[in-house]
């Protein structure tokens, strides 16, 4: 049976349908209930997309608490040995925050199916309707600070010349002509590039393959720490995920993301 060792973050279908009986694999779906129902990669297990934030005004995208975690993770399985493979059925949105989350738990090894569902799904793959049982009760996580910019670091970063902000969101909502909290607008220096622009949507919503020259075009390098946000950090899971996957050595999810900073009074806003 062929092993992960060797594969990029980034994978197609086919190497996971060869893998699929991997004893390491952890799969997990994140689409919906109702799409999982419907039928899912076989082995998958579905976690909702909403057990990946802490869902609580007017932050609702900062991280769980580690109990919640901890639970989360005791029922999918989780071991220093497994393996992690993600997919969601919308470009990487949902996928990119849960390798965010691997990040933050200190878990290293994890796949992106690119395309997700839709790709799996064109190639004639086969589905499956069986749910996987859960496995057990809660692990003890430990956490790890680096992955994630708290807005006390972000505000504190603003200005630098080694700093990229990738500010996923859409056009309007940069530009402030859409209000989305309590104030619009984008945070200094930020670069707006709206996450659906970095999907192939003739591919199955793959990441496009000329991305690594789009960012470098937008003056987001890999010389630079990049933080990056959106409205809650779903969006931003997306192009947290294309920066570890191009091997940005610096890369942080600004998890507050606008809901946080644009609903605080003392935070700068440029619109």
């Amino acid at each position: 049976m062929p092993k992960f060792s060797g594969l990029p973050l980034v994978i197609e279908p086919g190497d996971l349908h060869a893998r699929l009986k991997a004893p390491e694999l952890i799969l997990v779906d994140l689409t919906s209930t109702a799409r999982y129902t419907a039928g899912h990669i076989p082995g998958a297990r579905f976690v909702d997309p909403k057990r990946t934030q802490l869902g609580q005004l007017p932050a609702p995208g900062l991280l769980p608490s580690q109990a919640a975690l901890e639970a989360l993770f005791g029922e999918l399985g989780h071991n220093p040995d497994a393996v992690y493979v993600v997919y969601d059925d919308e470009g990487g949105g949902w996928a990119g925050r849960f390798i965010w989350l691997l990040d933050v738990i200190g878990h290293s090894r994890y796949h992106y199916i690119d395309g997700g569902l839709l790709s799996w799904q064109r190639e004639g793959l086969p589905l499956s309707t069986e749910v996987p049982p859960a496995v057990g009760g809660p692990v003890a996580l430990t956490l790890h600070d680096e992955p994630t910019a708290t807005r006390e670091y972000l505000q504190s970063r603003l200005g630098a010349l080694d700093l990229a902000i990738w500010d996923a969101r859409g056009p309007l909502e940069y530009s402030g002509k859409k209000v989305l909290a309590a104030e619009g607008g984008h945070i200094p220096g930020a670069v707006n590039f709206e996450w659906t622009a970095g999907m192939d949507l003739n591919r199955d919503l793959r990441i496009r393959k000329d991305i690594a020259q789009v960012l470098e075009n937008l003056g987001i390098t890999k010389d630079k720490e990049l933080i990056t946000h959106c409205q809650t950090h779903h969006r931003s899971g997306f192009t947290y995920l294309v920066a570890k996957a191009l091997g940005y050595p610096r890369v942080k999810g600004y998890a507050g993301s606008w809901s946080e900073w644009g609903n605080l009074p003392d935070t700068p806003k440029e619109v």
